[in-house]
């Protein structure tokens, strides 16, 4: 009795299936990265809009801007020369949080006040994602128009 011939896979057809979802892996993969990346980008853009909003209420208690000694962390930690005519001026913490956010990336968002863009408040910027400061990339409170 002779067997019926059973029918594989060659290694050529095994090869072009693992190229094909291979190739298929590299474009989900590509897009993905460049949609995390601009994902990033937005809320890094809403946490400035956020810190803005929240140095608003800072200064409408305090009578100023925090300086950039005193920086960001003065929205969730009372500056120590609070006190004037015996009446503490600070009602924060200004943000939800008790520890001061960082960027998406996991630095340090970066505060002056006055700023050398918005001299008559402050500048917030993220110099991410390539980490260098003042490169057209940075995420910004301010618009390269008013430059």
């Amino acid at each position: 009795m002779d067997r019926p011939k059973e029918r594989g896979f060659t290694l050529l057809e095994m090869l072009l299936v693992v190229f094909i979802i291979g190739v298929l892996a590299a474009l989900v993969v590509g897009r993905f990265v460049g949609v995390q990346e601009s994902t990033k980008e937005t809320q890094a853009t809403a946490q400035i809009d956020y810190f803005q909003g929240a140095l608003e209420r800072y200064k409408l208690n305090m009578d100023k801007y925090p300086t950039t000694e005193e920086g960001l962390i003065a929205l969730v930690q009372k500056p120590e020369e609070d006190v004037e005519e015996g009446q503490e001026k600070w009602r924060g913490p200004y943000l939800n949080k008790t520890v001061l956010p960082k960027d998406p990336w996991g630095k340090d968002y970066i505060y002056k006040q006055p700023g050398d863009h918005n001299e008559l408040t402050f500048d917030i910027s993220s110099p991410v994602p390539d980490g260098e400061e003042g490169t057209e990339d940075d995420i910004t409170n301010w618009s390269e128009e008013q430059d």
